[in-house]
């Protein structure tokens, strides 16, 4: 017989990291499951649910290694925040040792789900299947440089018909203190929780889901968080050197001062997309943002600043002017994507779009979690 070759320092470090996760789990007994759930999400292998996991973990057993499994993952009492703390404990310091963090994007995705006793599921929007459909989504933190990302946060959005629903929270052990938060509100707590922390800080990105929401960009500028979010091209902002008309003079002894901005029949914002639509020819330039896997991804973009004009009409003063961000590929018909940042005002246009475009770092995170 040959002799057992002596463990090298890559399993070594990948041993020590599963045992810091087990531990981070809690009571010794969950130790064991916990080690054999994530050995069967790395072997090979389409479907990583308990049952073909036990399969391949204990093929002269899987009944055990089933109930085993099935214990940990659904009725154990241990904290998933414990357990992802204990990853970053790991990951972060990794992936800094390389680069620093660029970004931190915001984002959820879907699974498909069958029947309605699934925690979470319900008719809604599918990224997945990009339609509405019955599903569970889940909303995300993600950690970024420019070659790596890291899911620090992720929680499952639970449906105001779920909150609702007394006898299905009962059967499925939704705890009574799980009320109901939009998905920003979640991702607000998800980016509070990796500031306290203390996750190094990086420009937050997110897409027009989240974008469309004032109280949520609000919170990141109270936050001293910039950041880069997709908009729809219904969106409304004043031309470039325009703003709201300030309160007029009070001319009377009498009454209170008028002090909120004012608009007129004359002079009122206009949509993103009619502004891209004004735009002389020379306003847009070509920009390769990133390599793909074929060829080098470029597009037209236009950038301007710009001040939002969302309900201004209750504020005494304008919104601060902002980056607008248009793109409108050659052949297309009109714009396709449109984004609001309050990255400085002397960021470069190639600047600029490489932070637009650097969601798509993420998608590999989704795969791997699917």
């Amino acid at each position: 017989m040959g002799k057992e070759t002596a463990p090298g320092p890559q399993e070594l470090r990948f041993a020590a990291y599963i045992e810091g996760l087990a531990e981070a789990a809690g009571h010794a007994d969950r130790h064991v499951p916990l080690k054999n759930y994530c050995t069967g999400l790395l072997l090979p292998g389409e479907r990583k649910s308990v049952e073909p996991m036990a399969a391949r973990l204990a093929a002269d057993n899987v009944r055990r290694m089933h109930q085993s499994l099935h214990h940990l993952v659904a009725d154990a009492p241990w904290d998933d925040e414990a357990v992802l703390d204990r990853c970053l404990d790991v990951v972060i310091p990794a992936m800094l040792r390389r680069d620093p963090v660029v970004a931190w994007v915001v984002d959820d995705t879907g699974f498909p789900k069958k029947g309605r006793e699934s925690v979470g599921v319900a008719r809604q929007y599918c990224g997945q299947v990009g339609k509405q459909d019955n599903c569970r989504v889940a909303v995300s933190l993600s950690v970024t440089t420019e070659k790596a990302s890291m899911p620090v946060a992720y929680r499952l959005y639970l449906p105001q018909s779920w909150i609702e629903d007394r006898q299905r929270r009962t059967k499925t052990g939704v705890p009574d203190s799980i009320q109901f938060q939009t998905k920003p509100e979640i991702a607000l707590d998800q980016i509070r929780r990796a500031r306290e922390r203390g996750v190094p800080v990086g420009v937050v990105l997110f897409d027009a889901d989240y974008g469309n929401d004032a109280g949520f960009r609000a919170e990141l500028t109270e936050l001293e968080m910039t950041y880069v979010a997709g908009i729809q091209s219904t969106t409304t902002v004043w031309k470039p050197g325009e703003e709201p008309q300030p309160a007029p003079a009070h001319k009377s002894r009498t009454g209170r001062p008028r002090k909120l901005l004012q608009r007129h029949a004359h002079h009122q914002p206009v949509s993103v997309k009619d502004i891209a639509r004004s735009l002389p020819a020379e306003a847009w330039k070509k920009v390769t943002w990133r390599q793909g896997v074929k060829q080098k991804l470029q597009s037209r973009f236009a950038a301007l600043r710009v001040r939002p004009a969302h309900r201004d009409y209750w504020r005494a003063d304008p919104h601060p002017e902002e980056w607008l961000l248009i793109e409108w590929p050659a052949g297309e018909s009109e714009p396709t994507k449109y984004w609001r940042s309050t990255l400085p005002s002397d960021m470069d246009l190639r600047e600029l779009v490489h932070m637009a475009k650097h969601r798509w770092i993420i998608e590999r995170d989704y795969q791997e979690l699917k």
